[in-house]
């Protein structure tokens, strides 16, 4: 490498002083001397990295380059033509070396590791033909003199990172231009118009850049040998005019993950050579065209997550070599018609997510070369039809999310290379087929939601590759089967909301690789086995609402879980959870009072062992049993007569204290809480000095907030100046009496966790209602999303992760510890407080319990300010106000956090959906592109997925959406610093 560094340095030398050497030698000598290849390649090497030695054999005392390793010369000239340097691992730079190999044609540098951008002033020879740079890291813009396009004949840039326009005068030129590949960079802005000037083109290839606009197809269209078009994965729009006939040789047209409109080109069924189409993820309307049936060399069409309409057409039987038919996400309607059996080549069926009805026809059992059939999320009702899992070949089945009723066929035996299948929300009501124990290569097994019932088949495990096992939400009864633990290879067992009782098997302790257990809301008894506390990969589990006792497992990440997943075991040992533990332990035994003689030494003769001495040890043991007995009735009676005394002083005090209150009180009704007096929930039911005149407190100096149910003030409060927050609420549809008031308030008071405002307490009056909270000196999390100064740095990705962790965890609480649960309604940023350490805080939650009535209007107009926030259910259906309600809010919380976005945009001729944007982001592979630019920094293994959870919350249908506490597990399973973190969604 020094030897190379001293070279370069004196090349400028040796070149300026050639001139000079043609006056002293002859030619011979000069070519021997002084070669320009030799010279260029050595100037090119020595801005290279080369590891392996690759290049060793380039010496730069060789008179001529013909004989190095890579390099090929014309044989005629004896000049360089030809360098491929194709994977051998190389870093560096491209250099200006290669300006001297004039007589250039091909240059070839691809996947290798160069980097650094291309100078400018950087000119190839005129004679190069084909320049492939693919795969390298290659960055900045693309210099418009580089190239010379005249005589080239393949360019390939793709699988880098340039960026920037493509210069329109790069294409003046290219009429000798067969194949470009721009592919996978970050080119951004529109397709340079004179590409059409390539007439001779055969591949173009722009995909997975930030290209936008529009497209000229009509130029396209008039490149006639185009056999590949491939503009996928861009942020192009527009519609397809006709024209597409034109392109007699056009194999493929892909043109997926874009936001191209309109309907399809009616004559795009003359390019009979087609073989390949690809219009999914894209705003593609209207009926699919009728030409399409006239393509009987397509064997793949994919036009998925569009808009198409209609029903699926009876000629898609006459495109006879399909292989692949994609049509899911769209707005199909009708039956799959019979002419489908037709498809005798197809092996992937996807009609998914559409609005198909009636039964799944009997004729696809005809296509017997299917590995692959997709058809969730339809109308299909009936049952599955007989044959369908006689179709040998098939792998991979969903069938979920229709309404398909009968029995799991016993047939599905036959379908010995199933390896995913998923029958979940439908109504099978209908035992587990114990067949499913014979599929030896099943890793997926998804009846989630049906209404199977009897026992979980013992074999069904007896191949040992499940990996994901769901048989969640259904009338299962009977023991968890031993056998599970056969399931070695399970990292996903989920078994809640069925009606299984017993134990839970030592067994599962065999799963190794288990990273996530859900037996939550069954009847299991008994305790844990210690022995889960050995499974070292296990990142969530829930055991919440059952009957199990004792002590939690040591080690994994019993010791880690947090209440909502330990809730409703009403025997079980930890600090989280209320009332008595119940231990499994034996029972004292009573001793036998001659075993103490022989421990002191006292030797008894052998008779003493006779039948006398039974005798007297059993009418000793049985004085012990009545002492016993005797005793714990004694104590049990004490029990009881301080119990009653207890009780009978309680009800003095409360005789007096309510006696108290009648007399100072002015509500006209019994029983009522005094009014005018500030109520502290941390003093009982006394109350502080008496407010004469709130309205001093509750100045324009001391608001720090408006929200729907009142103005917020930060107040002083007692002789320590102790800041508080005031609501002053609006009396609008306020409950009117003070006794409910007190008792709903109240109940709200007693929701304390780290991760909610604590309700101190309230003031109330017929024309004035306060509530006293908490006050969090960090402001909200919309002031620091929205509203921050320059000068404020923005939140950190450690920062956001925790305050959505944390919000998470308070609405956990609010829906799991209380019953029924504490509602939000009102979920958005503004709502969540963060104290010094930015721990965030809910506040307001609850609030609607004061209102006198839920009426649909009132809620209308009370969440108005929550643009984007509120659930499609209660904005479109009748009012069902659940908490679901709030699961979809945080899941547009995340969104709003993570993208740093409004919910709701509005341009000047469009208005953007955040979740509807980040959706068909995360569809084109661009989702990181959402992310909130502020944070520099950020890991994109918890941001991916913290994006996709919230798609999930924000799910249009609400039993699609998770609990709140399935969603802190799963974040805390993002964040969990684990190498193989199992993949979520």
């Amino acid at each position: 490498m020094v030897r190379f560094q001293f070279l370069r340095s004196h090349l400028c030398l040796l070149v300026s002083v050639s001139c000079v050497l043609i006056g002293c030698l002859g030619d011979n000598e000069i070519a021997a001397q002084l070669n320009d290849d030799v010279l260029g390649l050595i100037v090119f090497k020595s801005d290279l990295y080369d590891p392996s030695a690759h290049l060793d054999s380039w010496n730069e005392d060789d008179g001529s380059a013909c004989s190095w390793r890579f390099v090929q010369c014309n044989p005629v000239t004896g000049k360089v033509s030809e360098v491929s340097l194709d994977g051998l691992g190389l870093s560096g730079k491209i250099g200006k070396g290669l300006e001297k190999l004039q007589h250039l044609k091909v240059l070839s540098l691809s996947h290798n590791n160069l980097t650094g951008s291309i100078s400018p002033s950087l000119s190839l020879s005129n004679t190069l033909q084909s320049l492939n740079l693919s795969h390298n890291s290659l960055s900045g813009s693309i210099p418009s003199s580089f190239v010379n396009m005249d005589s080239m004949k393949s360019l390939d840039l793709s699988e880098n990172s340039f960026s920037g326009q493509v210069p329109e005068s790069m294409f003046q030129n290219c009429s000798s231009l067969h194949h470009l590949s721009l592919a996978r960079n970050m080119f951004e802005g529109s397709i340079p118009s004179t590409i059409t000037r390539c007439s001779l083109l055969n591949s173009l290839d722009l995909s997975k850049n930030r290209f936008g606009g529009s497209v000229d197809f009509s130029g396209i269209w008039s490149l006639t040998r185009l056999r590949t078009l491939d503009l996928s994965n861009n942020a192009l729009s527009g519609n397809l005019p006709l024209g597409v006939s034109a392109i007699h040789n056009l194999k493929e047209i892909l043109l997926q993950g874009n936001h191209f409109s309109g309907p399809l080109p009616s004559d795009i069924g003359l390019c009979l050579h087609l073989n390949r189409l690809d219009f999914s993820n894209n705003m593609f309307s209207e009926a699919l065209p009728k030409s399409l049936g006239r393509l009987n060399f397509l064997n793949s069409f994919k036009a998925s997550n569009n808009f198409l309409t209609n029903e699926i057409p009876e000629w898609i039987g006459k495109m006879a070599s399909l292989e692949y038919l994609d049509l899911s996400g769209n707005q199909l309607t009708g039956k799959i018609p019979d002419s489908i059996s037709d498809l005798r080549s197809l092996s992937y069926l996807g009609l998914s997510d559409n609005k198909l009805v009636g039964n799944i026809p009997s004729s696809l059992v005809s296509c017997t070369k299917l590995s692959s059939i997709h058809l969730r999320g339809n109308g299909f009702n009936g049952s599955i039809p007989e044959g369908l899992f006689g179709i040998e070949s098939l792998e991979v089945v969903d069938l979920s999310r229709n309404g398909l009723k009968g029995e799991i066929p016993a047939e599905i035996i036959h379908a010995f290379k199933l390896k995913y299948l998923n029958l979940s929300w439908n109504d099978f009501n209908s035992q587990m087929p114990p067949e499913l124990g014979m599929l030896q290569n099943l890793t997926v097994l998804d009846l989630l939601s049906n209404s199977l019932y009897g026992s979980i088949p013992e074999d069904l495990c007896d191949s040992g590759n499940l990996a994901i096992l769901q048989l969640d939400g259904n009338s299962l009864n009977g023991a968890i089967p031993d056998e599970i633990g056969n399931c070695t290879s399970l990292y996903l067992l989920s078994l809640c909301h069925n009606n299984l009782s017993g134990s839970i098997p030592k067994s599962v302790s065999k799963l190794k690789e288990l990273k996530v257990l859900k037996l939550e809301f069954n009847e299991l008894s008994g305790e844990i086995p210690q022995e889960l506390g050995l499974l070292q990969n296990l990142l969530a589990v829930n055991i919440s609402y059952n009957r199990l006792t004792g002590r939690l497992p040591s080690g994994s990440i019993f010791q880690n879980l947090d209440e909502s997943s330990l809730e409703g075991n009403f025997g079980l040992c930890s600090p989280l959870l209320k009332g008595p533990c119940k231990m499994d332990v034996p029972k004292p035994l009573v001793l036998d009072p001659n075993a103490y003689n022989n421990q002191m030494g006292r030797p008894r003769n052998e008779s003493s062992m006779g039948t006398s001495g039974i005798t007297r040890r059993h009418r000793f043991l049985s004085v012990s049993v009545i002492i016993a007995i005797s005793a714990a009735f004694l104590i049990l009676l004490g029990v009881i007569a301080i119990s009653l005394l207890n009780a009978s002083v309680r009800r003095r005090l409360t005789f007096v204290d309510n006696a108290l209150e009648s007399m100072c009180s002015s509500s006209s009704r019994s029983g009522s809480p005094p009014t005018g007096k500030l109520i502290l929930f941390d003093s009982g039911r006394s109350s502080l000095d008496s407010i004469s005149n709130p309205e001093n407190l509750l100045n324009k100096a001391s608001e720090i907030g408006d929200g729907v149910f009142g103005t917020v003030h930060k107040v002083p409060l007692g002789s320590q100046g102790r800041m508080v927050a005031i609501k002053r609420l609006v009396t609008s549809n306020i409950v009117q009496y003070p006794e409910d008031f007190d008792r709903e308030v109240r109940i709200l008071g007693k929701a304390r966790h780290p991760n909610l405002i604590a309700l101190k307490g309230y003031y109330w009056t017929p024309q004035l209602q306060l509530l006293v909270a908490e006050y969090a000196p960090n402001g909200s999390l919309q002031s620091k999303l929205h509203d921050r100064l320059p000068s404020s740095p923005p939140l950190s990705w450690a920062d956001r992760f925790k305050i959505l962790l944390g919000t998470a965890k308070g609405l956990a609480h609010l829906h799991h510890s209380f019953r029924p649960p504490i509602i939000h309604y009102n979920l958005k940023p503004s709502n969540i407080l963060l104290d010094e350490n930015n721990n965030p805080k809910i506040s307001d939650f609850g609030l609607a319990r004061l209102l006198t009535k839920l009426e649909r209007h009132v809620m209308s107009n009370r969440f108005q300010s929550a643009l984007g926030y509120v659930a499609p259910e209660l904005a479109c259906q009748s009012l069902r106000v659940n908490e679901k309600c709030d699961i979809y809010g945080f899941g547009v919380m995340i969104l709003e956090v993570v993208t740093g976005r409004r919910p709701v945009e509005y341009g000047e001729d469009n208005v953007v959906i955040l979740k509807d944007h980040v959706r068909v982001m995360l569809e084109q592979g661009n989702v990181l592109e959402c992310v909130d630019p502020s944070m520099s920094e950020y890991p994109e293994d918890e941001v991916l997925p913290v994006l996709k959870l919230a798609l999930v919350c924000t799910s249009q249908i609400p039993s699609s959406r998770p609990s709140m506490a399935e969603v802190v597990q799963i974040l805390q399973v993002i964040k969990t610093p684990v190498p193989h973190r199992m993949e979520m969604f």
